[in-house]
């Protein structure tokens, strides 16, 4: 049995990133080679002497909203919102803090300039349309980022490719590509395409069972475009390799794996997994005990002579390697290539 404390490991806090750094492509990037458990430290720039002519480079292309709104409620109190999905043109099912608000209540965004009522548990209708209450919000940044969201968070919180609005939570492996670095990537000769998975709530949703195959993923909207298809049947023709930006659009080239270009995945990855579509994988380095961190590890061992097991050796090892390093870890932090 897989168990969630397989895939715990000890973090220091002040290791883990609280701002983006100014350059993208200035992270540290660690490279792991599956086959021969060799770990390389790196940076992030140099990502483009892993790649080669005729690799295909797919990145997720969703669009990361400002879908965390900051109110009061009548009494005064403080009322946090964040937008998960839109159900009609004023009605959106969210996530609401404090969780006593109860139904009917009102909460007050900027000064009266919007009101949100709930109307049932966990939903909200705003009286404005969506345009305009999303003007009224900030980038919705993860739990372990401690600090309010500030000004340089809509820009460095967002991929340089970003285009599909639909996400809560931004494909964070993406955020160190510049548009600079993809050009020399695509003179080089590499394909790049793009896919898009809407980054949702589930992304940190714990694993809370010690057996992790009773886990249950959250689903999340995805598609695969008809020239990213093209793009993929080419590189398999031609045997080469496919590269996966994160974590998202892995899942996305598992999915489409099974025969589905579009809809919702709900695909959970872990050790001993069978992957069916990339050959490398370029990732940020995750929460202990996540689902994010499990895919790794199983990514860890394929395409290799290792076990489930010997890819979570390789994965921890690469962890320790990286803390003892002093790498920045999460969101904002650094980077590793999986190949």
């Amino acid at each position: 049995m897989l168990k969630l404390t397989d895939f715990d490991f000890d973090l220091p806090k002040e290791l883990i990133a609280q701002y983006p750094l100014k350059e993208r492509d200035a992270a540290k990037l660690i490279v792991v080679h599956k086959k021969s458990g060799q770990i390389e430290h790196r940076s992030f720039k140099d990502i483009i002497d892993y790649l080669s002519k005729d690799d295909l480079l797919v990145l997720n292309d969703t669009k990361v909203m400002p879908a965390r709104l900051i109110g009061r409620r009548k009494t005064g109190g403080k009322a946090e919102v964040l937008i998960i999905k839109k159900k009609d043109e004023f009605t959106y099912d969210c996530l609401i803090k404090p969780s006593r608000i109860k139904l009917g209540e009102e909460v007050i965004f900027n000064g009266a300039k919007i009101i949100g009522k709930v109307t049932s548990k966990g939903e909200i209708r705003f009286s404005l349309p969506e345009d305009e209450v999303y003007a009224h919000g900030v980038m919705p940044l993860p739990p372990y980022i401690k600090r309010e969201p500030e000004a340089q968070d809509a820009v460095y919180y967002q991929t340089e490719y970003a285009k599909v609005n639909g996400a809560i939570a931004s494909p964070t492996a993406g955020l160190h590509f510049t548009r600079g670095l993809l050009k020399e990537i695509a003179d080089k000769g590499t394909d790049i395409a793009y896919v898009t998975l809407h980054v949702g709530p589930g992304t940190f949703k714990p694993v809370k069972s010690e057996n992790i195959l009773e886990h249950k993923m959250d689903a999340e909207q995805f598609f695969v475009p008809d020239k990213t298809i093209g793009l993929i049947n080419k590189a398999k023709e031609e045997n080469s390799r496919i590269v996966a930006v994160g974590t998202t659009s892995l899942r996305v080239l598992e999915t489409y794996a099974s025969g589905k270009k579009e809809g919702s995945t709900d695909l959970f990855i872990y050790p001993g997994y069978k992957f069916r579509s990339a050959e490398c994988l370029l990732t940020n380095f995750h929460l202990p005990k996540t689902t994010l961190f499990m895919l790794v590890c199983a990514f860890c061992a394929a395409g290799a002579s290792a076990s489930g097991g010997a890819g979570l050796k390789l994965a921890r090892r690469a962890y320790q390697e990286a803390i003892g390093k002093k790498y920045r870890f999460y969101s904002y932090g650094d980077a590793m290539l999986i190949v």
